[in-house]
């Protein structure tokens, strides 16, 4: 009898892992760098997320199709604790006192790519989000799970991923237009800024 690819992840065959790792790496990291704004910081929280899911092994259940919402399931816990971490550092680095200069990376930032600046965007809208809420814009919006795949990811009923990404989606709507109009209170509005508040509004219809 052959065994199927969640039994022999299950018995920790080294194969398996990596047929998972070349068919789900790419979205993972996407969720990631969408949700950290930093393509290497993303590339870390792949490489965690596989760590875990080789610890975690054991706990995978027998039945089921796709590891897809499994995997993204420990990618959500691995960004939490990045991000509390993060917070942390950001924290304690603002208890240092400063230099007396300070470098301008003006030049540096506006030298990114245009896609770069628009993440940064959406993200600001985002981080205003409740934390529940803004993990389900990103598992379904962002990463294209659908609600019983983000739902198995996050180990809470369909409904609720429902009903959080309706209420996340009515209240990115009144954000991105915030965004927009400090933007250009403050004079610094580029086109990719506005297109991606207009993304975001039309992605939340």
């Amino acid at each position: 009898m052959e065994l199927t690819l969640r039994s022999r992840l299950r018995a920790g065959d080294q194969s398996a892992f990596g047929e998972i790792f070349d068919e789900h790496a790419g979205a993972l990291h996407g969720y990631a760098a969408r949700t950290l704004g930093d393509r290497t910081a993303a590339e870390d929280v792949v490489s965690l997320t596989y760590l875990e899911a080789w610890r975690l092994r054991g706990k995978l259940r027998e039945d089921g199709d796709s590891v897809r919402p499994w995997l993204f399931g420990i990618a959500t816990n691995v960004l939490r604790n990045t991000t509390r971490a993060a917070r942390r550092h950001r924290a304690a680095l603002g208890r240092v006192p400063l230099g007396d200069t300070v470098p301008d990376f003006a030049d540096e930032l506006a030298d990114r790519l245009d896609d770069g600046a628009e993440l940064a965007a959406a993200r600001r809208a985002l981080t205003r989000l409740r934390r529940k809420e803004r993990e389900v814009v990103q598992l379904c919006v962002w990463s294209g799970l659908d609600y019983a795949s983000a739902a198995q990811a996050l180990g809470v009923p369909v409904g609720t991923v429902r009903s959080r990404l309706s209420r996340a989606r009515a209240r990115l709507r009144e954000l991105a237009a915030k965004e927009l109009e400090l933007g250009r209170r403050a004079g610094q509005v580029r086109g990719g800024h506005g297109r991606v508040a207009r993304s975001m509004q039309e992605n939340a219809r």
